[in-house]
């Protein structure tokens, strides 16, 4: 993260990298704060729009540390400000005001959040960890793909995504010329490799390297 710090290209590249990797988190939390999804889409759009114009990450206290946590603030802060921007519109000279702020007879606000929809907190959260591991997926992809081993990593990604429903490791065995006892010992080193990759994307949020296995715990709670 603070690789995105500063004026520079590679600082400029690495910041606009991060607004596009964690897009759906904050359109997540957005979106139940909108009257309708293109709605939500715009002011994501606008959000995003603003943290790079204006360099904000270089604002984040370093010792607030979690890239997650200055996003999220970040979002809140940017609703409140469209907020009373809105409602000084509508003080003003009949001007039309934006559609996040509660509507009237003739241009409806947001509807009534569904009680038993998943709180927009812990959605940013969920769609952050999703991110994560995406991401931590497609690294892992791209290291087997270089060492010309991307068949077998095709094969063997099942048992990290638990997509292995109809699928049995005597039959991946049987495809990749191995033994099931070497694809179980495959599957095993797999998984550890995709812990660390993981583990390497969340340290790439943080300032304080030492926070990652919180960062990791936190991760494995957002998506129960």
């Amino acid at each position: 993260m603070f690789e995105a710090r500063g004026d520079s290209p590679e600082s400029k590249a690495a910041l606009s990298d991060l607004c596009a990797a964690y897009y759906h988190p904050v359109f997540a939390f957005v979106r139940r704060n909108a009257p309708d999804e293109d709605t939500a889409r715009d002011l994501t759009q606008e959000f995003f729009s603003r943290l790079l114009a204006r360099h904000g990450i270089d604002a984040v206290d370093p010792a607030y540390g979690r890239f997650r946590s200055y996003l999220l603030g970040a979002v809140k802060h940017f609703l409140a400000d469209m907020r009373q921007h809105a409602h000084r519109l509508k003080r003003g000279a009949g001007q039309s005001h934006e559609p996040i702020e509660a509507g009237t007879d003739t241009s409806p606000g947001p509807q009534i959040a569904d009680a038993k929809a998943p709180d927009p907190e812990r959605e940013f959260d969920r769609k952050w960890a999703l991110t994560l591991l995406d991401r931590a997926l497609s690294s892992l992809a791209e290291e087997h793909k270089k060492a010309g081993r991307l068949d077998h990593f095709d094969a063997l990604k099942v048992w990290l995504t638990g997509d292995t429903e109809n699928i049995s490791q005597a039959d991946t065995a049987c495809r990749l010329g191995m033994n099931e006892g070497a694809v179980k010992v495959a599957i095993h080193r797999l998984r550890r490799e995709f812990r660390h990759a993981i583990k390497t994307e969340i340290a790439q949020t943080l300032r304080d390297k030492t926070q990652v296995e919180e960062e990791m715990k936190h991760l494995l709670h957002a998506l129960v």
